[in-house]
């Protein structure tokens, strides 16, 4: 009589475990392979230097996860960062702006990118991926075309704050990030602005029938992604001082933000996910890019890594959602046991 409720003992543990437990675990096995494999891995400045790389992941990461809880996606990240890298230093070199502005004039900048992006895939009912692989082409061929492919050097000291600065010991660019996922978490858990973000991307047309404002929604998820890709922009800029065109643009960031965020468990049919569980899956994929160079991995490599984990992310997450990834189990219990559960 006592066999039948083990499983369901076993069952309630782990529902009552926090979803980011399965990621957390996952990162901690890569840190303690990293450990083994090479001394240099877990050293302070190697640390320092994921923590850095990291922070910027960790704001396309933010972003993207916005965008996704709503059932989108936002493929013109990689291109702001390059766009608002390249627009900051003109304002600052060309136009004599000082940096403290030029930094908010980016930013609205970013803001600005997607908020475009936002009222076309609303009003004009065109597919996000379409709206933002189209954004994706105009951001990074603006910077090229305002450059000619070249560097702008920076020469405002100030600037170089934002992405070189260790306020006790620790880089600038990750206070900034813990600040904002804090904010961000906040504002999803306990707005309800938040709440309707969620709903929305549960079922845009139930949230429509219920009054949320969809508009309001959609432009408001793709603009915090510009802000966020903008942020990105803004910490490779002044961590070379330079206004580069090429951050982003080869689609690495938009690789990691998007790998970040699924392994993280936030679903791609919207609804599902954590600010905390994207930043873990942020921090994961941060490292194993790190590892991979601590250990002089060909680069080619990383790539085909990441997408590995975006697949397998991505396969989880389409099982889950359709109720196949149980099955299997449920019908191998009953089978060899005879469990009926409440019957």
């Amino acid at each position: 009589m006592t066999q039948p409720c083990e499983p369901t003992i076993r069952s309630s543990f782990l529902d009552r475990l926090p979803r980011e437990t399965g990621i957390g675990a996952v990162l901690l096995c890569i840190i303690a392979v990293g450990h083994f494999a090479t001394p240099n891995f877990l050293t302070l400045s190697n640390v320092k230097v994921l923590l850095l790389n990291g922070a910027v992941i960790g704001f396309l990461c933010l972003g993207q996860t916005f965008v996704l809880l709503t059932g989108g996606i936002d493929l013109s990240t990689g291109s702001i960062v390059a766009m608002s890298c390249v627009f900051a230093a003109v304002l600052m070199q060309y136009a004599g702006i000082p940096w403290p502005l030029a930094v908010v004039l980016v930013m609205g900048i970013g803001i600005a990118t997607g908020m475009i992006s936002g009222l076309i895939i609303h009003y004009a009912g065109v597919p996000p991926f379409i709206v933002t692989f189209a954004m994706q082409g105009v951001a990074a061929s603006i910077p090229q075309i305002i450059t000619g492919a070249n560097f702008i050097m920076i020469t405002q000291k100030g600037y170089a704050l934002i992405g070189q600065s260790r306020p006790l010991g620790v880089p600038f660019p990750v206070i900034a990030l813990v600040m904002a996922v804090v904010c961000a978490s906040i504002f999803l858990k306990k707005t309800v602005t938040g709440t309707h973000i969620c709903a929305v991307g549960g079922n845009a047309e139930a949230s429509r029938l219920a009054g949320i404002n969809i508009r309001k929604i959609t432009v408001l998820v793709y603009a915090i992604s510009g802000f966020c890709a903008a942020c990105g922009g803004l910490i490779y800029g002044s961590r070379i001082m330079v206004g580069s065109p090429n951050p982003g643009r080869v689609g690495d960031d938009l690789f990691f933000s998007i790998a970040a965020s699924v392994v993280g468990g936030v679903s791609l049919f919207g609804g599902t996910g954590t600010i905390l569980g994207a930043m873990i899956g942020a921090v994961m994929i941060a490292t194993v890019s790190n590892l991979m160079n601590v250990l002089s991995i060909n680069p080619f490599w990383q790539p085909l890594v990441i997408g590995l984990i975006i697949l397998g992310g991505v396969t989880f997450d389409t099982l889950h959602s359709s109720k196949r990834l149980r099955l299997p189990w449920k019908k191998l219990w009953k089978s060899s046991f005879g469990f009926r559960g409440n019957s």
